[in-house]
């Protein structure tokens, strides 16, 4: 198992403590106990998280226990089970649900501590800065709390501070939970397969970005200005005079949520040409600005008579390779035409299928799901339920998409879902129709094959002009008798590690017999004779009560380890 730098803290060590101690808790003590955490358990603590755990899995599902775990553990674990809810190709939908209901329950911190903050950042008051300033917050969360304001020029805007000391908590446990994802990886193989390392490596990169309010300004005002000759489409204002790495200031944008209009009817907006126009919208970000606002949900939708839609809140934003726009459309096109062999052909490239994984079984599945939703009218198309089946078919097949790919895929679905809902005779093949064929005439014209020719061209060469020198090298090695060739068998660490633990504990059964036999021979002497004023029989006493504790406490360890017999 990997350990942990010799340098860690104790900071770090109460930490693990306590991750170990509340994932038991809410039943998940095989896991535990698999990455080998139980030791940081204190002894008098097991029985009772045991005892718990037990009690935990019974009574509630594993994504509510996963979120209350998650909700237990603080704003980071808070923020992975949110993103990991956004990856519908590793987990099912019930355990998905839970964590996405999962919410920030952190109360707002001073609002004095949030003024000096913002003077800091801005360099001047808070009074010579705005002209109204709340004494509260309207929404807080784990990474910063929001305020509603207006500046010194009359400008209606909101501010958003950083929770002081939040970044140096959250670095913190990425420290943790890249160690534990090592951990998971090599010591539990059913975990192995979602590569939890690189889940890791990405919710770092996304919440790096969440906590620099620096890079969501950035995002903001270039959507801004892609938008900027759109009079429908509304992108809020950055105010950067007043905006650093710890405030936001934007300009507000005012509408009501957009779920307001797919329950029911206002007879101020125009469904129809709303629904085109959200479609559009995201149809420019993904094929011209490659750079989609990657958080859609109906809070950040706000809707103004009669088809104006303001997009707000750019914490979450997706990059659209020019690669991964190719592969998706080849996707789209292959699932039109009820093509599943090319779909997984794009997979595997894409390097989300696994070399022991059956593709033809893959593209078999596939073609079902095809065949299943043939010929039925767009109008009775249910996307989202459309998505989960063909998550489910990936889990099935161990398939595991990039996350950008899957953040396309879930924002394409969900826009799609709620324009359906807004106007069922939206026709989306129409109107998706020449954004495909523009794609597909770009990656084929003449340009775009000259340059991918020269590319290969380039590679080619560099090939034939290195080639030789290291051939060179090869054939050097060899002569000097230094060719190595380095064998690693998978599982041998695995089969070290339990080598080191079973003799282990044989030497420390070993000492124990010697422990036990020592005060027996000293327990028969005579009470004469004495040590410090004392007789030593006692010092024989002694021996049998440490050896019993010691016994218990290797008996206990060798129950827990489920290898009794």
């Amino acid at each position: 198992m990997p350990t942990l730098p010799l340098a860690a803290s104790v900071k770090s060590l109460n930490r693990l403590q306590q991750i170990a101690r509340v994932l038991a808790r809410h039943g998940f003590g095989h896991i535990v106990e698999r990455m080998n955490l139980g030791r940081y358990l204190p002894i008098h603590k097991i029985l009772r998280v045991e005892l718990s755990t037990e009690a935990a899995s019974v009574h509630s599902s594993v994504g509510r226990r996963l979120a209350a775990a998650c909700a237990e553990l603080g704003p980071t674990f808070v923020k992975l089970a949110q993103t990991i809810s956004t990856r519908p190709d590793l987990l099912p939908e019930d355990v998905t649900a839970e964590l996405r209901s999962l919410q920030d329950r952190v109360p707002a911190f001073d609002h004095a501590v949030a003024r000096t903050i913002i003077a800091e950042e801005i360099g001047a008051p808070v009074e010579s800065a705005f002209s109204e300033f709340p004494n509260g917050p309207f929404a807080c969360g784990s990474i910063g709390q929001v305020y509603r304001a207006r500046t010194a020029d009359g400008h209606a805007v909101v501010v958003k501070v950083k929770r002081p000391g939040i970044d140096a908590t959250i670095q913190h446990d990425l420290h943790l939970l890249k160690w534990m994802a090592s951990a998971a990886a090599e010591w539990i193989p059913e975990l192995a397969r979602f590569k939890p390392p690189q889940i890791i490596d990405e919710f770092e990169q996304v919440l790096t970005h969440e906590l620099d309010f620096i890079s969501e300004a950035s995002a903001t005002a270039r959507f801004e200005e892609a938008f900027a000759d759109t009079d429908h489409v509304v992108i809020p204002h950055v105010f950067w005079e007043l905006t650093g790495p710890r405030v936001l200031t934007l300009g507000a944008v005012s509408g009501c949520n957009i779920s307001a209009l797919t329950g029911a009817d206002s007879r101020d907006v125009d469904r129809h040409l709303l629904a085109r126009r959200l479609v559009n919208m995201y149809l420019t970000q993904f094929f011209d600005m490659r750079l989609f606002h990657a958080d859609p949900h109906p809070g950040n939708l706000l809707i103004s008579p009669p088809a104006q839609i303001g997009l707000i809140d750019f914490g979450q934003v997706g990059t659209l390779s020019e690669e991964t726009a190719g592969q998706l459309v080849i996707m789209i096109v292959a699932m039109v035409y009820r093509e599943p062999q090319v779909v997984v052909d794009v997979l595997t490239d894409l390097g989300a299928v696994e070399p022991d994984a059956d593709a033809k079984a893959l593209a078999r599945a596939l073609r079902q799901l095809l065949d299943k939703y043939h010929g039925l009218p767009l109008k009775r198309l249910d996307l989202v339920s459309i998505f989960g089946e063909i998550t489910a078919v990936m889990r099935a097949h161990n398939v595991t998409l990039p996350r950008e790919m899957i953040l396309v895929l879930k924002t394409i679905t969900t826009i799609a879902g709620t324009a359906l809902k807004l106007d069922p005779g939206l026709d989306l093949i129409t109107i998706l129709s020449p954004r495909l064929k523009g794609l597909i005439a770009g990656r084929f014209s003449p340009v775009s094959l000259a340059r991918t020719g020269a590319v290969g061209i380039w590679h080619l060469l560099s090939i034939m002009r290195t080639a030789p020198g290291q051939l060179r090298t090869a054939l050097r090695q060899v002569s000097r008798g230094k060719w190595q060739v380095h064998i690693r068998h998978e599982n041998l660490e695995h089969l070290t590690k339990e080598m080191d633990r079973s003799s282990n504990r044989l030497a420390f059964a070993l000492v124990l017999a010697a422990i036990i036999v020592g005060s027996s021979v000293v327990i028969r002497t005579d009470p004469a004779v004495q040590i410090l004023g004392m007789p030593l029989q006692w010092l024989g006493i002694a021996g049998y009560l440490f050896a019993g504790v010691m016994g218990i406490r290797l008996l206990w360890a060798i129950f827990r380890s489920g290898r009794l017999s």
